[in-house]
């Protein structure tokens, strides 16, 4: 119960996250700042991190949704952060090889590689719009 508890959380914060794309009061009147990098530097933190979590949640709670092709012995600190570092590679479409979906493990890792292409594309958009509404 804890475990869906928490996954729950996980994806309410990433939804919120995503949201602020959306509706981006902090973006209003600064078009291409330090700001908005850093703003959207979070968001995908926020997205890696997520994942991250539900990848390991899932993990140690003995579904199988990652395989760690790597010969590094399987600690609590280890799995965690090869949770992490394969949702950056999926978040970022790199996808190395060392580390594969399988299972459920594959359909969270399409919705994270598709997340990871609309957050930039909406970013531009939103402020190709916002800046035309400036001007016009």
């Amino acid at each position: 119960m804890f475990t869906i508890l928490f996954i729950f959380i996980v994806c309410f914060c990433i939804v919120m996250s995503l949201r602020t794309l959306f509706i981006p009061i902090a973006l209003q009147d600064k078009f291409l700042s330090w700001e908005n990098f850093i703003y959207l530097f979070f968001i995908f933190l926020t997205i890696l991190i997520g994942f991250g979590l539900i990848y390991f949640i899932l993990q140690e709670n003995g579904l199988t949704v990652y395989i760690d092709h790597s010969e590094t012995p399987k600690s609590f600190m280890t799995s965690l952060l090869t949770s992490f570092y394969f949702s950056g590679v999926t978040l970022f479409s790199i996808g190395y090889g060392d580390v594969s979906p399988i299972g459920i493990g594959r359909l969270l890792a399409i919705l994270e590689g598709i997340i990871g292409y609309i957050i930039p594309a909406s970013f531009v958009v939103r402020t190709v719009i916002d800046f035309r509404r400036e001007r016009g």
